[in-house]
């Protein structure tokens, strides 16, 4: 006679057995992480398509894929996935059709058209170029999207022709444009972006804007089909000014352009309401501040009447989308580290919450950010995410919030994540509440003491929030207790906060993170004798300029830094506007003012080991920044080390062996000086 072992006798026996240890997040698990973004639903809110991120240990990449999830049942169905990625989802009006772009690894790109009910695929353009701000016409029978138009390279001189068969070196490469590159791309080819129209059966993309100016989405057709209203960098001044950019309607016709709002201001995210009679767009008046907050403002379709909705938030909007009645709009702002979606009243201007706790595109580090989308039918989607979770797709209907996808619960339900916990701070300076963050270690005893890592954001207008984030875990996994915070500059408190370092940075962000740290001490578990500390871009800044102004710190690791602000201004990719935003004068009108806010000027007084890494291949805080640093310290005598990341931009964690190769060597120079023993498993 045979036995089978029940449901009830298999729980006696695992109750009767020792539980297993979950391990903390270790650097492998990397590559185990997908999170969600770009959410688009349906128009009647019964599917929501959104961009799967999942990493790849064969290629080391991220690996980017559409899915659909069901809103009610949760079931998921791919779309789009393989060895191309593929992105930017986007739904026919009637919801019978999804389209996207799928682009190969050479770059080539071409825009699909899944039927839902067929499960079929359409290529509806092929394209050298990737397209954006992909947009359906009113009919369902085009598509609108952007791309960039190449103009033939300046070439000075005739050339030489080189004889049949030999092989000579690559002519002249000739720059003479004010914008010649971008961080993440490298050299930027010689052209302007514009707005086509294509049949979503297949054809031939037709060119409907022109000139030597940029134009960008999003894309918003007119009821009727005939025209788009976008946005366009259209002044004589717009490669100078280049926050600077108006709105336009044009006709698919003719290309007959109608000047909506004036291009000598900044106006961004335009979007007609269904009814094509008013347009909603974020924008502010440009003082040459640091920091505007991006208010949100409604006018008519032929740009009269402007009119500033929620104008006493003192926070900054994004992403503006219409609600399928038009009675309302919704839209995306950051309040203490933390991203919500809120609905505007067109006819009241109340403000009232719909959703909260978003997260964005990102695994190392704890941005605040995140995406939603709205259905006709008012279905809201959102990338939802927590201190424990990356992000994953939730949805609010009803007022009821539900999530659809558990993302990464298989792998990091194996885990035992360090506790996200808040800290109270108030700064040195004037007492102000400065929001901070302790990870602590995963089984954190209170009555010991852990050494500690300051992990610093860059930006400097940015800001971090309870989300997660693999570096601050994987530093936790260590044995670190870790502490992050939203110092003066911080986005998401308004505008005078973030402007208290407007043309004094670094500043009086240097005291509240120390207060921060202060803080972590008196809660009795940090060793105050093991102190370190790290950050990235503007968290590189203040990490050299922290150990040029204290050496309570007993090792630093600065991440791709700008140490010498007359050098990084004149060679960022991003040069046109910092010296004018930042400085208020070029580096030429006032040299001594860029040296003392250098941290290159304070390196007389650094005695703290510092190690320094950047991305080979950086151009938004260049590559020399770093190398003059470590230059400086190899000259000084003082302990360093100058890693570069192989063919990385200034975001050095796209690929996961990058990004766990990164925390490893931050944690293995920690320990040479004190720090906790590197013993993870990798």
């Amino acid at each position: 006679m045979k036995f089978g072992l029940t449901a009830f006798t298999w729980g006696l026996i695992l109750a009767g057995c020792p539980a297993v240890a979950a391990q903390p997040l270790q650097p492998r698990d990397l590559f185990g992480l997908s999170l969600a973004s770009a959410p688009a639903v349906r128009p009647d809110g019964s599917l929501v398509a959104y961009v799967r991120t999942a990493n790849d240990v064969m290629t080391d990449r991220g690996r980017k894929s559409i899915w659909l999830v069901d809103s009610r049942s949760g079931a998921t169905t791919a779309v789009a996935s393989g060895e191309d990625t593929a992105t930017q989802p986007a739904w026919s009006p009637d919801g019978s059709r999804l389209a996207f772009v799928q682009t190969d690894a050479k770059g080539a790109s071409v825009i699909n058209v899944y039927d839902i009910a067929g499960k079929t695929v359409v290529v509806a353009a092929k394209m050298a170029r990737s397209p954006g701000n992909l947009s359906w016409s009113p009919d369902g029978h085009r598509l609108a999207f952007t791309m960039a138009v190449p103009r033939p390279d300046t070439v000075f001189g005739t050339p030489l022709a080189p004889p049949d068969g030999a092989k000579w070196a690559a002519p002249l490469q000739v720059i003479d444009t004010l914008m010649y590159r971008d961080d993440g791309i490298g050299m930027r080819p010689p052209g302007f972006t514009h707005v086509f129209v294509v049949e979503a059966a297949g054809g031939v993309p037709k060119q409907v804007t022109s000139g030597d100016f940029d134009d960008d989405g999003p894309l918003s057709w007119t009821p009727d089909g005939a025209a788009i209203v976008f946005i366009g960098k259209r002044s004589p001044e717009a490669l100078r000014e280049p926050f600077h950019a108006g709105i336009y309607r044009v006709a698919i016709a003719d290309g007959a352009l109608a000047e909506l709002a004036t291009p000598a201001q900044p106006h961004g995210d335009a979007q007609l309401s269904p009814n094509g009679r008013q347009i909603a767009f974020i924008g502010h008046v440009d003082a040459h501040r640091s920091y505007e907050n991006a208010r949100l403002s409604v006018m008519d379709s032929d740009g009269s009447h402007v009119r500033t909705l929620a104008a006493t938030l003192d926070r900054s909007f994004e992403h503006p989308r219409w609600s399928g009645d038009g009675r309302s709009i919704y839209a995306a702002y950051a309040d203490h580290g933390i991203t919500k979606v809120a609905r505007i009243d067109i006819a009241t201007g109340k403000l009232s919450d719909v959703a909260t706790g978003l997260a964005g595109e990102g695994f190392d580090l704890p941005y605040s950010g995140g995406d939603f989308a709205v259905g006709r039918d008012g279905t809201l989607a959102f990338t939802q995410g927590a201190a424990d979770r990356p992000a994953d797709i939730a949805m609010v209907k009803g007022g009821k919030v539900t999530r659809l996808t558990r993302l990464n619960d298989a792998l990091l339900g194996q885990r035992t994540l360090g506790t996200v916990q808040p800290l109270a701070v108030k700064s040195s300076v004037d007492g102000a509440a400065i929001d901070t963050w302790l990870v602590l270690p995963p089984g954190f005893d209170p009555a010991r003491k852990y050494p500690l890592i300051l992990e610093i954001h860059g930006g400097p207008f940015a800001s971090y929030g309870p989300t997660f984030a693999s570096d601050g875990q994987l530093y936790a996994a260590a044995g670190y207790v870790v502490v992050y915070a939203n110092p003066r500059g911080s986005t998401s408190y308004g505008d005078s906060f973030a402007n208290g370092i407007d043309k004094s940075y670094p500043g009086t962000d240097y005291d509240d993170l120390m207060s921060a740290v202060d803080a972590a001490i008196a809660k009795g578990f940090v060793d105050k004798d093991r102190l370190y500390v790290t950050g990235g871009s503007g968290g590189g800044v203040l990490t050299t300029w922290i150990v040029g102004k204290t050496h309570r710190f007993r090792a630093a690791v600065a991440q791709k830094p700008v140490v010498n602000w007359s050098s990084e201004i004149l060679t960022s990719d991003i040069y046109p506007w910092m010296g004018k935003y930042w400085f208020g004068k070029q580096p030429w009108e006032d040299p001594q003012g860029y040296w003392a806010r250098s941290p290159l000027s304070l390196v007389g007084n650094v005695t703290t080991p510092t190690m320094v890494i950047v991305g080979g291949e950086d151009v938004r805080t260049p590559v020399a920044e770093s190398e003059q640093y470590y230059g400086a310290l190899q000259l000084r005598g003082v302990p360093t080390a100058l890693i570069k990341v192989p063919g990385a931009f200034h975001d050095m964690a796209l690929r996961p062996s990058h990004a766990a190769a990164k925390a490893n060597a931050v944690l293995a120079w920690f320990a040479r000086y004190g720090g906790a023993p590197t013993t993870v498993a990798q």
